[in-house]
């Protein structure tokens, strides 16, 4: 779509907290807009701006708190983003989670432009009174309401999230499944000789991710099978408790505790593991996994995946054909998923072929771009009904 002046229109890609390392899918989703021009903006940043792209922070850069970004935080006033914006006038406000689309509302409103908002999780599962204990959140389940009313899209990163979302209030005829996708052209498959024995767990270190599970599962599975080791990519609060579990377990030596990785270090000793496992779990604050977006590139790759039957997790596969799923919180039922594929180079083999074509066949990341554009294109033609939207996804 080009604007009046001939050139690509701009749109505001929002999330209070700017490039997070956990949540590389956004910038990766923006950056494969090919016929609208991603702006970037934000109360504070956590990580650069992809190379030659403009991004406003009301702190300055950086994620520092400051008095002004504290205002807004508190007060959804839309003044501060205006001012941040300047002269720009996007197209579009494109939020990612709920509270975020709840905290820009104000600021679309006063532009008069449509606010598309997905929900990728936490936001459409968490207890209310969690978001109520939070400075940053506590606006979210006050002017939920509202959003549903005036935002103009609602996009869903899993049919799970979708039907939370609609449980929430929001109206059907507005609220979407769009899988965010995976660049399938860019992911090359893994030739078998690149596999090691290694049972790869790419996670924040937060209750939810199952972490926990996993060492005790491993420490299970790798007990009659020397040689295999456990790399776990990311970092959080649990780092210190889950490393002393690891000692405590016996396998120690076995695991390794990565830290943060670049995405392109990810991907690379993705290709060097056997599997790749998410055995998330259901905490009581009531938070439950979007999709798994690590499932889906790892399948990408051509490797089997293991999951937990929560969430919307099995969305990320096809059980028995690219992975395998346990109960959540359940560390036998795991170490015994773990121990099927250790023992069977050809069933990992032919798992990850077909996690392959499936992610191909249902994720691809440029079909979905195409079909998000659609979508824009449709909210900007405001003659052009908006329930056409419905057969783009």
């Amino acid at each position: 779509m080009i604007d009046r002046s001939g050139e690509i229109p701009q749109i505001v890609v929002f999330r209070q907290n700017q490039f997070r390392p956990s949540e590389v899918f956004i910038r990766q989703q923006a950056e494969s807009l090919t016929r609208y021009r991603p702006l970037y903006v934000g109360r504070a940043s956590f990580g650069p701006a992809p190379p030659g792209r403009e991004a406003l922070f009301l702190n300055g850069g950086g994620s520092r708190v400051t008095p002004t970004a504290l205002w807004q935080m508190l007060t959804r006033d839309p003044g501060p983003y205006l001012r941040l914006l300047g002269e720009r006038r996007p197209a579009l406000i494109h939020a990612h989670f709920g509270v975020d689309g709840v905290q820009i509302l104000p600021l679309a409103r006063r532009l008069g432009i449509p606010l598309v908002t997905t929900f990728h999780g936490f936001d459409a599962t968490l207890k209310t009174q969690a978001f109520l204990r939070s400075p940053a959140w506590f606006n979210y389940p006050l002017f939920r309401a509202s959003l549903a009313r005036h935002g103009a899209f609602f996009l869903c990163a899993s049919e799970f999230i979708r039907s939370r979302v609609l449980a929430m209030g929001f109206p059907p005829e507005r609220t979407r499944t769009h899988y965010l996708g995976v660049d399938c052209r860019a992911i090359v498959s893994r030739e078998s000789g690149e596999e090691t024995r290694t049972v790869l767990h790419v996670a924040r270190l937060v209750e939810i991710k199952g972490t926990e599970i996993l060492i005790r599962a491993f420490a299970v599975a790798a007990r009659s099978r020397p040689g295999w080791r456990l790399e776990i990519i990311g970092d959080g609060p649990l780092r210190s408790r889950l490393e002393a579990l690891a000692r405590d377990c016996g396998v120690k030596e076995a695991v390794d505790f990565l830290g943060v990785r670049p995405h392109e270090e990810v991907m690379m000793r993705m290709r060097r593991s056997a599997m790749v496992v998410l055995p998330s779990i259901e905490p009581e604050d009531g938070r439950r996994e979007g999709l798994g977006m690590v499932l889906l590139e790892a399948s990408a790759i051509g490797l089997p995946v293991i999951g937990s039957r929560s969430g919307g997790i099995a969305e990320a596969m096809r059980e028995g054909e690219t992975g395998l799923l346990v109960p959540p919180g359940d560390p036998q039922a795991l170490a015994a998923a773990l121990a099927t594929l250790m023992d069977d180079p050809a069933r990992r083999l032919a798992m990850g072929a077909r996690g392959r074509e499936f992610v191909i066949r249902n994720f691809d990341r440029v079909r979905q771009t195409k079909r998000l554009e659609a979508l824009y294109d449709t909210l900007l033609q405001k003659s052009s009904p908006l329930d056409q939207s419905l057969n783009l996804f």
